[in-house]
């Protein structure tokens, strides 16, 4: 079998800040100046990404498409326009050369999340979200563990509970913790939900976060809220807060005024081998986004297939991009947390604030 190639299609989160990098001149610009300059240009590939090296011995390779739209634009362009841009972005990828494309940000949620781009593309396209999935939960019990939290013992809770994420998250949260709260928008989804989990642990719904939080250990938030949902007051001491959202849902707010609580970001990925991306995305080197990584795992199985696509996501899948992860030496690289790494330090010092918190309120 030749070498696998995949593609991974990206776009700017700050349209200044990520514009900036290759245009200086965004950052003197109004943010809807930059916008309008955006959106009529074209996808192109931004970097060649080499050295990914499986722990069977397979190698891949891969290219960074950059299609030129803000979230805002996601959002707010006609759907069959930013359809459109997306489709253009994989066919970049896939006269590269590759033979399977991945969906970063807002790029897996618009229209039906992948579906049309994948039926456009003579080459596979996949969301990423199985292994987002797997690796945010794992992260937030890895999290919760080193906050002291016993994960047969804490209350767990998932806000946006019955979108494409939140529902998986929710089922694997149910088969470790005795108690989940689920919260989400509309009630007649959230009992639906809750109804299929409450053979395995004890459910409660809200449509309030606020209050819900406030007695939850550990929570994993997967919202496609442009504006964050989660402030520095609705978390309990001691929280963990596993936030897999793009754009974020915690506040930075809550980095800034809760030293007792621990954020981290869901899913980011040690890559084996000697990773070059030849993109700065913010992570320390060798390592990637969950989305990315189930990209490159797919390619280095030869699972040339839509494997994550549409809104429905299966545990069954989650399982086995977590199982095949395992099997490439693709791991969980500790926590990133506001665009730095936490460290043991933070750690320790969050448990401590967290302590000393539960003291003065008993």
């Amino acid at each position: 079998m030749g070498m696998g190639r995949f593609g991974f299609i990206i776009h700017p989160l700050s349209v200044r800040e990520d514009v900036a990098r290759k245009y200086p001149i965004a950052r003197l610009l109004p943010e809807r100046a930059v916008e309008w300059a955006i959106k009529h240009m074209r996808p192109r590939v931004v970097s060649h990404i080499t050295g990914v090296r499986s722990a069977t011995g397979a190698e891949t390779e891969g290219w960074f498409v950059g299609c030129p739209l803000s979230p805002r634009q996601f959002l707010t362009l006609p759907v069959d326009f930013v359809i459109g841009k997306v489709i253009e972005a994989g066919r970049v990828a896939q006269e590269a050369g590759a033979k399977i494309v991945g969906l970063g940000a807002f790029t897996s949620v618009v229209g039906d999340a992948g579906i049309s781009i994948n039926d456009a593309l003579e080459i596979a396209v996949t969301t990423g979200n199985s292994y987002t999935v797997a690796t945010a939960v794992q992260g937030a019990f890895q999290a919760a563990e080193l906050m002291g939290h016993r994960t047969g013992e804490a209350v767990g809770a998932v806000v946006g509970a019955t979108g494409s994420i939140g529902r998986v998250c929710s089922q694997m949260m149910a088969e470790v913790l005795p108690q989940l709260i689920l919260v989400g928008l509309e009630e007649r989804p959230l009992r639906a939900l809750a109804e299929q989990l409450s053979a395995k642990t004890q459910v409660s719904v809200s449509l309030n976060g606020t209050s819900a939080l406030r007695a939850a250990d550990i929570v994993v938030t997967v919202t496609s809220a442009v504006d964050t949902v989660i402030n520095a007051e609705d978390l309990k001491p001691g929280a963990v807060v596993c936030d897999v959202a793009r754009p974020r849902d915690v506040s930075r707010q809550v980095a800034e005024q809760r030293q007792d609580v621990l954020v981290v970001e869901g899913g980011v990925v040690a890559v084996p081998g000697d990773v070059e991306f030849g993109f700065d995305f913010g992570f320390p080197p060798k390592t990637a986004y969950a989305c990315m990584s189930e990209t490159m795992i797919l390619a280095l199985e030869g699972r040339y297939e839509p494997f994550s696509l549409g809104r429905e996501l299966s545990l069954e899948r989650v399982r086995e991009i977590a199982a095949l992860a395992d099997k490439h030496g693709f791991r969980l690289a500790g926590f990133r947390s506001f665009e730095r790494a936490v460290t043991d330090a933070d750690i320790d010092r969050a448990r401590t604030a967290a302590a000393a918190a539960a003291r003065v309120g008993s």
